[in-house]
């Protein structure tokens, strides 16, 4: 009998399954690539895609690391969320694998706390901030400011203090969803906030896009609601972003920082060392021609990555998320032919029961949308996100 001399497949290890993790599992599996993925939801939308699902959480370190030797993994990557990064980076350095991340920078980009540390050191501008361990004392902060759970993401323990009288509850809250039993509170730093998603080859870093963010009133406070490129505040945002992603050390892979643009100036807000969870690839793909999650497969695989070359595809587009009301999803209803629409990623099945926006897994889809320009494709986005309806039953909602 001749053996098969074709070349074998490359085998990922995706942790994540869930919206954030969609586009990057669509495009490894366009390009035929053997997928083992990981979440500890059994009906995660992403695990249609994989040639093996394995129903346990991102956090399960030991766990992962069997995995990847007894199914022969080649590479690993935890796009759209933040811990997994750092078991993604561990466990590639135990297992000799490639990975864009050392340990050391995955912890400096998933601790807020290191993180704001490390941004202090490299003198990169910020909100004044304070770290609160049991038994300190409240810091003297003039609210508004915001209390977060350091090593958590997804508005888990997150609050936006308006009174004084509010702080310590606040604190307590973050306490209590924090891994390490800490609170981390900030200043609400002024002006709009704005999100630089870059790409760094060599220590080489590039600003794919600046989109606006676009979020939610309290209590869903920090929820985006839409991503709109390109932003008039680029200019001002791109170089503060740069200097924080070199000081975490991100030198390969993607990134996406956060920032505040206020009259005294940009400050960084956060730094993920990943593709965002909001679908801001498929944006970068769309608006500027660089498909940003093949290349982040390639830097989780060890294949060579950039140089990019981003050049304006269109005058504007959106990524505009879909909100639906509380109950238990009926049946939804996707127009054909909505103008301007590139794609709908809808999150939710019949039987999901629908809560309050107040973070980002309670929004139930998506929408990418392009147009003329910036305003041209918000208007389009909106019409699209009322065209698309979600029939809820709330009568049977407790």
């Amino acid at each position: 009998m001749e053996s098969d001399s074709r070349p074998r497949s490359p085998r990922l290890l995706v942790l994540g399954a869930g919206p954030a993790q969609l586009g990057l599992l669509e495009a490894a599996r366009a390009r035929g690539i053997w997928l083992a993925v990981v979440d500890r939801n059994a009906a995660a939308l992403g695990f249609r895609l994989a040639d093996r699902r394995c129903i346990l959480s991102t956090d399960d370190e030991p766990a992962i690391d069997r995995l990847v030797g007894a199914l022969g993994i080649d590479g690993l990557i935890a796009p759209g969320t933040d811990w997994p990064l750092g078991v993604a980076a561990r466990i590639a350095e135990r297992s000799g694998l490639p990975h864009p991340l050392s340990p050391r920078t995955a912890v400096l980009a998933t601790n807020k706390v290191r993180q704001r540390e490390r941004l202090r050191e490299a003198g990169v501008p910020q909100p004044r901030w304070w770290v609160i361990a049991p038994g300190d004392p409240l810091p003297e902060v003039a609210p508004p400011c915001v209390v977060k759970a350091p090593d958590r993401q997804g508005q888990k323990g997150l609050t936006l203090v308006h009174e004084a009288d509010d702080l310590e509850r606040a604190v307590e809250t973050a306490r209590s969803a924090s891994r390490g039993n800490l609170a981390l509170v900030e200043e609400l730093a002024p002006g709009p906030e704005v999100t630089v998603i870059g790409l760094s080859t060599g220590g080489s870093f590039t600003a794919l896009a600046v989109t606006d963010r676009v979020v939610a009133e309290p209590p869903a406070f920090g929820v985006a609601l839409s991503h709109v490129w390109p932003s008039e505040l680029a200019a001002e945002a791109v170089g503060v972003a740069e200097r924080a992603v070199t000081a975490l050390g991100i030198a390969d892979g993607p990134s996406y920082v956060q920032v505040r643009v206020g009259a005294d100036g940009a400050r960084v807000i956060e730094v993920a060392a990943r593709l965002g969870g909001g679908h801001d690839a498929e944006l970068v793909e769309r608006v500027t021609g660089v498909a940003l999650n093949d290349l982040a497969i390639d830097a989780a695989l060890g294949l060579p990555v950039g140089p990019v070359d981003p050049r304006p595809q269109v005058g504007g587009a959106v990524t505009r998320f879909l909100v639906a009301p509380p109950g238990v999803l009926a049946e939804v209803d996707v127009p054909d032919g909505l103008e301007g629409v590139e794609r709908v990623r809808i999150y939710r099945e019949p039987g999901f029961v629908v809560a309050p926006l107040r973070r980002g897994s309670d929004r139930v889809g998506a929408v990418l949308v392009s147009g003329s320009s910036p305003a041209d494709a918000v208007e389009r986005a909106e019409r699209a996100a009322g065209a698309i309806t979600f029939r809820v039953d709330a009568a049977r909602v407790a």
